[in-house]
Order: structure tokens, then sequence, then C-alpha cells
């Protein structure tokens, strides 16, 4: 159960990433699970352990972590597509 629940607040961190910054996650929703999951490593990691705990997740490092990913995720895929049409 505890797996399960992980995943589930997984999606949603990312999915409220993609919502906020107006991007689409790619790969629905286990890119949005995956974009949770990494975001809340690189906000635990570069902003530590602080705030409300659910399912091993400190929401509010992995928010703004998976905000980041979302953001650079979708400059570099903008990029590529930008590329691929003027290529």
């Amino acid at each position: 159960m505890g797996f399960l629940l992980y995943l589930i607040v997984g999606g949603v961190i990312g999915w409220l990433a993609g919502l906020i910054l107006g991007k689409d996650v790619p790969g629905g929703v286990i890119g949005n699970i995956i974009a949770g999951i990494i975001g809340a490593w690189l906000g635990g990691a570069i902003f530590g352990d602080w705030g409300p705990h659910i399912a091993g997740f400190a929401i509010v490092p992995a928010l703004i972590g998976s905000l980041i990913l979302v953001f650079v995720l979708s400059l570099i895929l903008g990029s590529m597509a930008r590329g691929r049409r003027n290529g």
C-alpha cells in the first residue's frame, strides 16, 4: 500500500507542476509520476527535507523541484521541436 501511495503522490506533484507552469508533461500519467518522483529527489537535494511529508515526500521541496524539472524539460523539448521545424 505504501508504494501505491508513493506513486499517487508523485503523480499529483508532477501534475501540479505541469498545471502551475501551464506545460504538459510528456507521457501522461506515467510522465507525471516520473516528473514528481525525480522532482522530489531534485528538490530534496537542492532545498533539503523540510515542510509537511506525505508518503515519504517533503511536499514543498518536491513541488519546487518538480517545477524546475518540468520547466527545464519544456525548454529542452521546445528547442528540439523548433530545430526539427527549421531543419
